[in-house]
């Protein structure tokens, strides 16, 4: 019989921990921790597995964290959760490395679609990762006003933004980005980000 999948939880948010391990645990062995420090301490004789992270902790942040991880050569697949409006920092994480980012509040499903992503990384090198001929195949399909669009969005800009930038109206803006995703084959945001990223767009104008 194969041991259940491991799943680390690192938020200094107790009721975050408590929710997430109530959400996880029937498919799951969930290990919490609510400290960055002790995390980074035990980590070299943690078995594999994913890694939730949030983006803000005291001391040392989520991203910090990756950064430490990277720099060790610690292999986590990590999903960042971030609080509304923070996609710019969202986009942060998953160029340091982390596999997706989910924004608060998250239903059960969500976080259980990130966690089925972020096991992919975990198979042998190379596997699960975004194929990025393939993502720049579906980057040709856009105009070039939709790459401009795509170019803002991965720099976590808001609609408005972007819109001004370009001097087009948000609702232009909007529909740019449904056209976008349609053309991408995506159906969120963290999705598109990630074949962004893989087709190479900089993430800046």
């Amino acid at each position: 019989m194969n041991a259940i999948p491991r799943v680390y939880v690192l938020d200094d948010d107790e009721q975050m921990r408590k929710v997430l391990s109530r959400q996880l645990q029937a498919d799951y062995d969930v290990m919490c921790f609510d400290t960055a420090r002790h995390f980074l301490e035990v980590i070299p004789a943690l078995a594999s597995g994913c890694l939730i992270l949030d983006v803000h902790m005291p001391e040392i942040n989520g991203l910090d964290v990756l950064r430490r991880l990277a720099e060790r050569n610690l292999h986590f697949p990590t999903i960042m959760i971030t609080g509304q409006g923070e996609v710019s920092v969202a986009v942060q994480a998953m160029k340091a490395g982390a596999i997706d980012f989910v924004e608060k509040p998250f239903t059960r499903e969500t976080i259980l679609d990130c966690i089925r992503l972020a096991q992919e990384h975990l198979t042998p090198a190379g596997a699960g990762y975004e194929n990025a001929e393939l993502a720049k195949t579906r980057l040709g399909r856009l105009s070039a006003r939709e790459q401009q669009v795509l170019t803002g969005l991965v720099a976590g800009l808001p609609n408005k933004t972007i819109a001004y930038d370009l001097g087009l109206s948000p609702r232009t803006v909007e529909v740019h980005r449904a056209k976008i995703m349609k053309k991408m084959e995506v159906t969120s945001l963290s999705a598109l980000v990630r074949r962004a990223l893989a087709a190479g767009i900089p993430g800046r104008f």
